[in-house]
């Protein structure tokens, strides 16, 4: 099945078509309201449904990256699951997309991994039959966000949902080496945080963008969205997620979900030996490994071959989890 992303170009992710006309090609429905948090702000969410006459195969719950939006790459992913039979749902976090907050500022990755709790958990009391799968999936920092996630357990102070499965796509278990700054800089962090905490530094080692998408037309096509922020992470940012890596780095262990992880061999933002770390320690009875030579961070900005690749494998991973739980006659 050929990813969405095929029909897309840089000024548009549908391409020549409407938004009406780019869902009805792919046999989905799309909705889309705010919800408000427990600060006040209103954050944006969205969902895709397939239009079968079967039942869903599943739900996937969509958590995007830094400085990303779930209306760009992030929608063609979800569009592509919905044509094979899952319910998507996605969120803009604070600072993102159509939510509202400082652009791409982020002081605490757990107030936005409670966004991300909190809407899940509500979309599937509304949205969704009690009686199918639920999965995460999460690229870059969105993988990061769906690790803490799991790591919650049902009750007063966790989700109620309890998920099945994820998958991880170039997930931040760690910042590579390759992408941060002199060490005077990151030692110096926390104190910048606290001084400056809204202010762009230099934390990384050229542009997220430059460095993510292979390919210039979807890099283009990422950047283009209306609420895009193109400047340096800022300092309180930065530090919050150097500290979502160190707090997951203590807690392998402790991850029990089964899992696939995929990730770009030349992944220059993004730590391979940190998914590694992960892979071998995480206590899942059921986990997969795949790193792709070669390819970068946002694996949906490969060229076609690479994404056909990569994609078929998530959804070949999704389905095979799914079917476990389909009723037996």
């Amino acid at each position: 099945m050929v990813h969405p992303i095929a029909e897309a170009n840089e000024n548009s992710p549908f391409g020549n078509l409407t938004p009406t006309e780019f869902y009805a090609r792919h046999s989905v429905s799309h909705s889309s309201e705010f919800i408000t948090n427990s600060c006040g702000l209103k954050l944006f969410t969205q969902w895709w449904t397939p239009l079968l006459s079967s039942p869903p195969t599943g739900v996937i719950c969509m958590v995007h990256g830094f400085t990303c939006e779930s209306s760009r790459a992030v929608q063609l992913t979800a569009v592509y699951f919905a044509k094979a039979g899952f319910i998507v749902c996605a969120i803009d976090h604070q600072g993102h997309g159509f939510s509202d907050g400082l652009k791409a500022h982020i002081p605490d990755v757990n107030s936005v991994a409670d966004d991300c709790v909190v809407f899940f958990d509500g979309f599937h009391e509304r949205h969704v039959p009690h009686s199918v799968p639920s999965f995460l999936y999460g690229e870059s920092l969105g993988g990061a966000i769906a690790l803490l996630i799991t790591l919650r357990r049902a009750g007063a102070d966790g989700p109620r949902l309890e998920f099945d499965g994820m998958v991880l796509s170039g997930a931040m278990c760690g910042i590579s080496n390759k992408f941060l700054p002199p060490w005077p800089l990151v030692h110096f962090l926390g104190l910048l945080a606290a001084l400056v905490p809204t202010w762009p530094v230099g934390f990384t080692r050229g542009s997220i963008a430059q460095r993510s998408f292979k390919v210039e037309w979807k890099r283009k096509m990422e950047a283009g969205g209306p609420n895009t922020y193109r400047r340096w992470p800022r300092a309180a940012t930065a530090h919050a997620l150097m500290r979502a890596c160190e707090e997951l780095k203590r807690r392998f262990e402790e991850v029990d979900v089964p899992f696939l992880i995929v990730h770009g061999g030349d992944d220059a933002i993004c730590d391979i030996a940190s998914v590694e770390d992960l892979y071998r320690r995480a206590s899942s009875k059921d986990k997969t490994l795949k790193i792709y030579p070669d390819m970068w961070h946002m694996l949906v900005g490969e060229p076609d071959d690479n994404v056909e690749l990569v994609f078929g494998d998530v959804l070949n991973w999704l389905k095979t989890r799914a079917l476990r739980f389909m009723p037996t006659t």
